[in-house]
């Protein structure tokens, strides 16, 4: 018999597995963050007591959803059991706007469901380390790099709402903490100008959000994180195509391009200033 439930925490380590091996390659430490954002936003398809489908469907306040972690086991595709996880995962997120990053080729699946693109999101791949300036002045200003651990979450997550749909405080809390990762904010003026997060993964490290007000500040706190890697370690940046300067950036870094999503949405394009978006947080979460 096939039964659609809730994950627990356990659960969720399987689908990340899952995605490991898609080659999506998760963070190390991204299981806890996703679950303490939403802890009824993961789906978990069995056969009995065999898990063999999972998705997440986690919910921010007051209105806005994203999908993700969308995978049926090899074995069991083509039998109607992902459809069933889909439909379950639309009906818990469903009165206000919802989010997903897909690989482009479902494109026409999502828009079944009532999803329109909003734009590309490109998973570019580059190998630390890279130079690292922690001051320096940028049009006149003095801009610093410092551990986010010295800023309130509150600040941290003042500065996140203006550049994600929704607050989102205990994810960022688990977010900036996992083990292994570095978070950088930038600082002018005793205020951030921007933050980025830098956390291991299955290979090398991943960065993501990098969010700053300039491409200088971008360029600073990409280069304060990646100047932390040894030789030759690999790390990936995600960037909105809309941001012709995130594009720069990477270019700039001599990253080469390996993936990349179908941001989509059911509604309008969240009101976001992109040309700050220089790195997305998840593909899974948003």
């Amino acid at each position: 018999m096939y039964t659609i439930r809730t994950m627990s925490r356990a659960d969720l380590d399987i689908a990340v597995e899952w995605a490991a091996n898609e080659g999506w390659n998760p963070g190390r430490g991204d299981a806890e963050s996703f679950y303490v954002t939403d802890p009824k936003g993961f789906l978990v398809g069995c056969l009995g007591d065999k898990p063999i489908a999972c998705i997440s469907a986690v919910k921010y306040p007051p209105d806005f959803g994203f999908l993700g972690f969308y995978i049926v086991a090899p074995e069991y595709r083509g039998r109607g059991y992902g459809l069933q996880l889909w439909q379950a995962a639309m009906a818990r997120v469903q009165g206000g706007n919802i989010g997903l990053d897909g690989v482009v080729e479902q494109q026409a699946n999502y828009r079944k469901s009532g999803f329109h693109l909003a734009w590309r999101n490109v998973r570019y791949r580059g190998a630390g380390p890279q130079s690292r300036v922690d001051s320096g002045s940028i049009s006149g200003k003095l801009v610093t790099l410092s551990p986010l651990a010295g800023h309130t979450l509150t600040e941290i997550a003042d500065y996140d709402r203006q550049l994600f749909p929704a607050r989102r405080e205990a994810f960022l809390k688990s977010w900036v903490a996992q083990p292994g990762a570095v978070a950088l904010g930038a600082v002018t003026g005793g205020k951030l100008c921007g933050y980025a997060v830098m956390r291991p993964c299955r290979e090398g490290y991943k960065v993501g959000p990098l969010f700053a007000e300039s491409s200088s500040i971008a360029e600073k706190l990409l280069g304060g994180l990646t100047a932390r890697l040894a030789p030759e370690t690999p790390f990936f940046l995600d960037i909105p195509e809309p941001n012709p300067a995130a594009k720069q950036l990477v270019a700039a870094h001599g990253m080469q391009q390996v993936f990349e999503t179908a941001r989509m949405y059911t509604g309008p394009v969240p009101d976001i200033p992109h040309h700050k978006v220089f790195g997305v947080t998840t593909f899974e979460l948003g």
